[in-house]
């Protein structure tokens, strides 16, 4: 899972950021906000930890935007103990939750896996469920049923995208920045690869149809995900 973290301090950004990949998050980081609502509205996050006071834009510019533009990825506010005229505007702008500064990382982590338990990304165990596929994103694996799928990493990453995001076209170049990362040299057919190398593997349970092509675009999965 990818969170975008939002901060013009450089201490607190490292250390947010460390905490959050200790636990086996993927973290982008910005320390403005107006680079930051660009890099939130070019990437799928599952969550943004967001300061309110930022150089470019503000959190509460940056919330309106991104909700004034349909996008409802939840965030997660980094206010002042005593700003509480902020949290409120953040919130009524859209925000989901707040932590107060300085931050205690126990309570960050805690209620980031809360955010993300209420948006449906993650489980209480951290399992992600669709029918009768599992999939664990701290160990990378998945079953189908009790029958480990034996996935390679990137085709578990791959799952767990589509996955998170069922019901939502994720265009080619989307599932390859999210899987093969900003950087990658690799062209978006490698995404139509590894859909066919992923779709052999769940063809042998069956369920190699839940991931249908949109045509021109790139795909999606549909159907209800399951939270435990």
């Amino acid at each position: 899972m990818q969170i975008l973290v939002v901060e013009d301090d450089v201490s607190l950004i490292h250390a947010v950021s460390s905490v959050l990949r200790e636990e086996g998050f993927q973290v982008h980081e910005s320390m403005r906000g107006d680079e930051g609502l660009y890099m939130a509205e070019q990437n799928i996050y599952d969550l943004i930890i967001l300061d309110m006071m930022l150089p470019g834009m503000n959190g509460i510019e940056l919330i309106h935007h991104l909700r004034s533009q349909g996008v409802m990825t939840p965030i997660l506010l980094l206010t002042a103990m005593d700003a509480v005229e902020k949290r409120v505007k953040g919130l009524d702008a859209g925000a989901d939750d707040y932590v107060v500064k300085p931050v205690a990382f126990p309570e960050l982590l805690a209620r980031c896996r809360a955010i993300l338990r209420r948006h449906g990304s993650l489980g209480e165990e951290g399992e992600i469920r669709f029918g009768s596929l599992t999939i664990k994103p701290k160990l990378q694996e998945g079953y189908f049923g009790d029958t480990p799928l034996k996935l390679s990493i990137k085709e578990f990453e791959l799952l767990e995208f589509l996955l998170i995001h069922c019901n939502q076209i994720l265009t080619r170049e989307q599932i390859l920045d999210r899987v093969w990362g900003f950087d990658s040299e690799a062209g978006t057919g490698i995404v139509d690869l590894y859909i066919h190398y992923l779709r052999k593997k769940l063809a042998v349970h069956q369920c190699a149809e839940i991931i249908e092509t949109i045509r021109g675009v790139g795909y999606i999965v549909k159907g209800k995900r399951h939270v435990p």
